[in-house]
């Protein structure tokens, strides 16, 4: 419980951090529904006046009743127009606070390493900042206005009523604490099953998007019932969570609605006796009458939105847990220039899990314009060796060192900028072609887009399509083979200094994937280039071929040294051709 309370204390402080950036806007907020809150306060004691002022006169005074009509009017004029304002404010207030939180959270995923997003659901991430945002925003609209005026309506009401009557303001004050403790109580225990509710949201959000996104594939593995089976059970514990969580937090106000209730009856019958007594008038007590309501009001108000606020804290929470995540490690402020293509790696030991060693004293040295292949069974490390190579992954030991300068001394971006990649795993932006192709060199001019995509052999489909370079795309539009050519072209237009290619040709025709194996030839001349292949007969070429076996080089030389070896690589090529016997 106590862990639970903390955790809202915290979100509740960062949120107010958010907040405190907004202080004139939160300024004028408070000042409005101040002014508001006292004017709607006045309307009982001119009220109380007049009925005082009648009674002691021993006949109705029309003047003073209507007198006090206008008085009201005016005041009630002036309250909805700072009522309008204040909501006015609070909605800028919010909105913006959910913008703020928003860029933060997917600044902060910008900044996180690479390992922190493969071992977390995407849907998950996109629950946070989307949904658990918006929840913010709808609670902080309702809550933050009503929690403020509330507290301003219930110390002003304490200030009138103790003016007309101490006895009757001090039973209030003492039977007040009772509703606290109710809502309190019930507070705690709600909040820690708002925040499993937006867990269980962010688990099917995630399922949702994998189904949706791979339906075909759901299709034709006749997927299909066990993916409404998986979608049903976390539907049903979405309910009960959400269930139990409404159910707790709905006592808040019936059970503060009661002790209220109790209140107001002491009010009554403790003024009764005052008037008695000569203590009280009865205008004294319709004005105490009323500031009881009044007083009792904001209480029910603020349980009211106590659910709101509790899943609000509940969803910052979780945005924040993704603002706290640790950051890559800090970026370097070298620079590189433009590449000549010597690198070096010594020594280097990785390894994705502390307690089992995966890469470890991995020694490579690649000269200016070499080609070297890296080849091995799935799960070898060939991929590893690449993200390590780009920084996505930072190495525990040893050092890579491009043209002498350690990798770590100089910016990822300067590091970045200086290789080229086409993956087997593609990724197109909505947008249009040309936007897409122009992912690495904004500035290219349009006959370089040109060149660059018959260069990679993407220019005759992107002519078949309506608008040409125009045409708007997504990642469900295209084609596999038409992704890949479209990642090529960008590599085409930006002509680093060095390459990577990772099965950059698996979902290409034959025919297709000729030519632009040719196209690369040449694009590789003179250029570091760095070729993860499976199909072998596609680096038959290269300078060197390193052959990789559960993170370690355990044979390495060129095409026909390693076949004359008859070892790994041997194997591995007669897998795939048969030689001519001997």
């Amino acid at each position: 419980m106590r862990k639970i309370q903390e955790a809202d204390t915290s979100s509740l402080k960062k949120l107010f951090r958010y907040m405190g950036q907004y202080r004139i806007l939160l300024f004028f907020s408070c000042g409005l529904a101040t002014v508001s809150s006292i004017l709607m306060l006045y309307v009982p004691i001119l009220f109380g006046k007049a009925i005082d002022n009648t009674i002691h006169a021993g006949q109705l005074q029309l003047s003073i009743l209507l007198q006090t009509l206008r008085n009201i009017v005016i005041i009630i004029l002036i309250t909805s127009l700072s009522t309008w304002f204040m909501n006015l404010i609070n909605n800028k207030l919010s909105y913006r606070i959910v913008r703020d939180l928003r860029c933060d959270s997917m600044n902060k995923v910008q900044h996180l390493p690479l390992q922190y997003l493969d071992t977390h659901s995407i849907g998950d991430m996109e629950s946070r900042i989307i949904a658990d945002c918006d929840q913010i925003g709808d609670s902080l609209l309702v809550g933050f206005s009503q929690l403020f005026s509330g507290v301003v309506t219930i110390i002003a009401t304490l200030i009138f009523m103790i003016s007309k009557s101490w006895l009757i303001s001090l039973i209030v004050i003492l039977l007040t604490p009772i509703s606290f403790f109710v809502a309190k109580f019930i507070a705690s225990h709600s909040f820690h099953l708002f925040k499993e509710q937006s867990s269980i949201r962010g688990e099917q959000t995630g399922l949702i998007e994998e189904m949706i996104g791979e339906e075909k594939t759901v299709q034709a593995f006749g997927y299909q019932e066990k993916a409404k089976l998986r979608f049903k059970h976390i539907d049903q514990k979405l309910q009960k969570t959400t269930e139990k969580a409404i159910f707790f937090s709905s006592l808040v106000n019936p059970s503060t609605r009661f002790v209220n209730g109790v209140i107001y009856a002491l009010v009554a019958l403790v003024g009764s006796f005052s008037i008695l007594s000569a203590q009280l008038t009865v205008g004294g007590l319709s004005v105490l009458l009323g500031y009881a309501n009044q007083y009792m009001k904001p209480f029910n108000d603020i349980s009211s939105v106590i659910t709101e606020l509790q899943n609000a804290l509940a969803c910052a929470s979780r945005i924040f847990e993704i603002m706290e995540q640790q950051a890559e490690s800090a970026d370097a402020t070298g620079t590189l220039g433009i590449s000549k293509g010597h690198v070096n790696v010594q020594d280097v030991s990785f390894s994705y899990r502390p307690d089992k060693p995966f890469i470890k004293n991995f020694n490579v040295e690649a000269k200016p314009g070499m080609r070297i292949a890296i080849v091995g069974p799935t799960g070898c490390g060939k991929t590893t060796f690449i993200n390590l190579l780009m920084r996505f992954y930072d190495i525990q030991a040893g050092s890579i060192q491009i043209d002498g300068q350690d990798i770590h001394s100089i910016s990822r971006h300067e590091l970045r900028k200086n290789f080229g990649m086409v993956l087997q795993d593609t990724w197109i932006q909505n947008g249009t072609i040309r936007e897409n192709i122009m992912l690495g060199k904004p500035e290219a001019s349009e006959e370089e887009i040109l060149q660059a995509a018959k260069e990679s052999h993407s220019y005759d489909f992107i002519m078949r399509l309506a608008k040409g370079f125009d045409t708007e795309v997504d990642e469900s539009g295209m084609s596999q083979g038409e992704k890949q050519l479209l990642c090529m072209t960008r590599v085409m237009l930006c002509l680093p200094p060095m390459l990577i290619l990772d099965e950059a040709t698996s979902s290409i025709d034959t025919r297709t994937e000729i030519q632009i194996q040719q196209a690369f030839d040449n694009l590789m001349k003179g250029r570091t280039s760095f070729v993860v292949a499976h199909r072998l007969s596609t680096i038959r070429h290269a300078d060197m071929i390193l052959v990789m076996k559960d993170g370690h080089i355990i044979e390495q030389g060129n095409h026909d040294s390693l076949l004359a070896k008859h070892g790994f690589y041997h194997h591995l090529y007669t897998g795939q051709f048969e030689l001519p016997q001997a």
